[in-house]
């Protein structure tokens, strides 16, 4: 009598091998929080701690909010800060908005001209616009100077829609038919049906548009001609590659060493992000790969 041999990755591993994927697992660990660590201890150390170890503080002995007092004193990094905040949501809410609507749309089997949709869809995926005529676009759309310039070229993304659609893809359909028996519309079976079972996937939609549009800053320097428009993206580079200079410009910089005030700007534009991460990390799972999975 012949028995299954279960698969090798079912099996539990060896005690050797458990040790070394805890060494591997520690290193990787080390090797990502040692540099924010290093930022975030340059940014609370003292002007002359940060000078005595040569710009570069691993464990300061004299702590100080000079740099975050100075920054956020109503200058050009909380208008940064603001501007990010505001195209963040409005964006967000915008995208969330239009790839739900389209992602439905192209989900329900039978939709009139859903195919060559679909299909122009995914061939702005495979060819995505150049920097010349996206630029051409804004400008022929008076967008110039004007923060919709960083939201609607960039409204809905197509990895987005494709996971949003495979997501409601994997919906039963006869939820669907039943409630359309009950004399639901489309918007109502949308709004009540749909959207209650699909909130995995759209926290974590919603996560990927507002990480996207808190970091978008190169768009700012193309489209703004004014730097007093930019958004802490396009702020936190120019004080990463061009040093304090901006800061020096709007008398920012007070007693505080330029090292910490960049350290500062590093831990303040990241902050909002990994604050709302681990709110939204157990949707990801679910979110994601049912979606790509189906699509």
């Amino acid at each position: 009598m012949s028995t299954t041999q279960a698969p090798a990755w079912m099996g539990r591993p060896s005690l050797a091998v458990r040790a070394l994927k805890a060494v591997a697992l520690t290193v990787v660990v080390l090797l990502v929080l040692f540099p924010l660590w290093t930022v975030l201890a340059t940014s609370l150390a003292a002007p002359q701690n940060v000078i005595d170890n040569g710009g570069w503080v691993v464990w300061p002995t004299q702590f100080s909010f000079d740099a975050y007092a100075d920054i956020l004193a109503g200058g050009i990094i909380t208008r940064a800060l603001l501007i990010s905040a505001g195209v963040t949501l409005v964006g967000t809410a915008l995208s969330l908005v239009c790839t739900i609507a389209l992602a439905y749309t192209l989900s329900r089997p039978k939709v009139y001209g859903g195919k060559p949709m679909l299909l122009l869809v995914l061939f702005t995926f495979l060819f995505p616009p150049g920097m010349v005529p996206l630029f051409l676009v804004v400008q022929s759309a008076g967008l110039v100077d004007n923060y919709a310039a960083l939201i609607l070229p960039f409204l809905v993304n197509v990895f987005n829609l494709v996971v949003m659609r495979g997501f409601f893809q994997s919906i039963p359909q006869e939820l669907i038919d039943a409630a359309r028996m009950d004399g639901a519309g489309e918007l109502t079976v949308l709004r009540r049906v749909v959207l209650p079972l699909s909130k995995a996937v759209i926290a974590v939609i919603g996560l990927f548009y507002a990480v996207a549009y808190w970091n978008r800053f190169f768009e700012a320097i193309i489209y703004f001609n004014d730097q007093t428009m930019w958004p802490i993206g396009t702020v936190l580079r120019q004080y990463v590659t061009g040093g304090a200079s901006l800061s020096e410009a709007s008398g920012e910089l007070a007693a505080t060493s330029p090292q910490s005030v960049q350290m500062a700007v590093v831990i303040l534009a990241t902050l909002p992000i990994v604050v709302v991460y681990p709110f939204l990390q157990r949707y990801f799972a679910k979110g994601v790969l049912t979606g790509a999975l189906k699509a």
